[in-house]
């Protein structure tokens, strides 16, 4: 919906959760985890061209990167797999925009997706910026992620989808959950894996409201 004709330019959105998140400027305070997990089962990956009865959502990419990057790193801290869980989380604001999109609207959308995603680590406690080696794996294991979605999911051949993303090797998708599921199930999944990593790092205290 378009604001009324003569308001002031709004830059926030406001959440379920009663927060107003500020768009240029967002606040570590203004981010809750149900807002995150609501938001990212609601959008809908490959701009919802793939097989099923569901969308296949960002909250259940972002469980099967955390997955594939756990199956990969050697014994990943509880903190560095919080990160892949979160390496999409901007997107329960901005939406998944395609990698082709991307490269026609340009830099500004980067930027406010980088503003958000250090708004979001230093919410839960991770750094602003993450160590450039925790970035190339956390990559590594989203384009795993692509690949096996694309393949099963989006129609695309083996041979297309190991030219844009690259051939996995030494893993299986069998080890994965690669089915769209229900909005209500990939909320709740996103949930309980961000409250599990919390427990590991100690933080079980941290409160995972509900919308």
């Amino acid at each position: 919906m378009a604001d009324r004709a003569g308001a002031p330019a709004r830059a926030w959105q406001r959440m379920l959760s009663g927060r107003r998140l500020d768009l240029l400027d967002p606040s570590p305070l203004d981010i809750e985890i149900s807002d995150i997990a609501h938001g990212l089962a609601r959008v809908a990956r490959w701009n919802g061209q793939t097989i099923g009865s569901h969308a296949f959502s960002v909250a259940q990419h972002s469980l099967l990167v955390e997955a594939i990057f756990c199956a990969q790193a050697r014994t990943p801290s509880p903190e560095a797999r919080l990160a892949a869980l979160l390496h999409d989380a901007p997107e329960y604001v901005i939406g998944d925009m395609i990698s082709p999109f991307k490269s026609v609207v340009g830099g500004g959308y980067k930027e406010c997706e980088h503003r958000l995603q250090r708004a979001i680590h230093l919410r839960f406690s991770l750094p602003a910026v993450l160590p450039a080696g925790l970035v190339k794996d956390i990559k590594r294991a989203d384009q795993v992620a692509a690949y096996f979605e694309a393949t099963l999911l989006a129609g695309f051949s083996t041979a297309e989808a190991a030219q844009f993303f690259g051939r996995p090797r030494g893993i299986s998708a069998d080890r994965f959950d690669v089915t769209p599921r229900s909005v209500t199930f990939a909320q709740e999944a996103f949930l309980k894996r961000f409250s599990t990593l919390e427990k590991l790092r100690g933080n079980g205290s941290v409160a995972v409201r509900r919308a």
